[in-house]
C-alpha cells in the first residue's frame, strides 16, 4: 500500500505563486503515472496534471501549472504560477500502479488526504 503525502498548501492572492508536493511511501519510476486532481466545494473531483514519461495538462491550468517528478526523492511536485481565485479547491495527489496517463480518478489506485489551496481575488 502506497502512501501519498501531500504538503504545500496555503493562502496566496491571484497572480501567486505555491509549490505543491507529494512525498509517496515508497519508490517510485517514471513508468508509473502520478498525477494531482483538485475538488472545490460543491463539485467533483477534476483532473489538474499527470506525469510519467510524458505529461498531460487541464487545458485550465496549461501554460501556469507545471508537474514534475523526482523519483530519487519519491515526490512528484505541482508549480502553480498565476493563481486564480478560480484555482481555490483540495488539492490531492494520486498514483496508479502501472498503465498510461488518465484524467479519470477512477482509473488511479492511491490517494493522499489532500492539501487546501485558497487564491484571494
Amino acid at each position: 500500500q502506497v502512501q501519498l503525502v501531500e504538503s504545500g498548501g496555503g493562502l496566496v492572492q491571484a497572480g501567486g505563486s505555491l509549490r505543491l508536493s507529494c512525498a509517496a511511501s515508497e519508490r517510485t519510476s517514471s513508468s508509473q503515472p502520478m498525477g494531482w486532481f483538485r475538488q472545490a466545494p460543491g463539485k467533483e473531483r477534476e483532473f489538474v496534471a499527470a506525469i510519467s514519461w510524458s505529461t498531460g495538462y487541464a487545458d485550465s491550468v496549461k501554460g501556469r501549472f507545471t508537474i514534475a517528478r523526482d523519483n530519487a526523492k519519491n515526490t512528484v511536485y505541482l508549480q502553480m504560477n498565476s493563481l486564480k481565485p478560480e484555482d481555490t479547491a483540495v488539492y490531492y495527489c494520486a498514483a496508479r500502479r502501472s498503465g498510461a496517463l488518465s484524467i479519470w480518478p477512477m482509473n488511479y489506485d492511491y490517494w493522499g488526504q489532500g492539501t487546501q489551496v485558497t487564491v484571494s481575488s
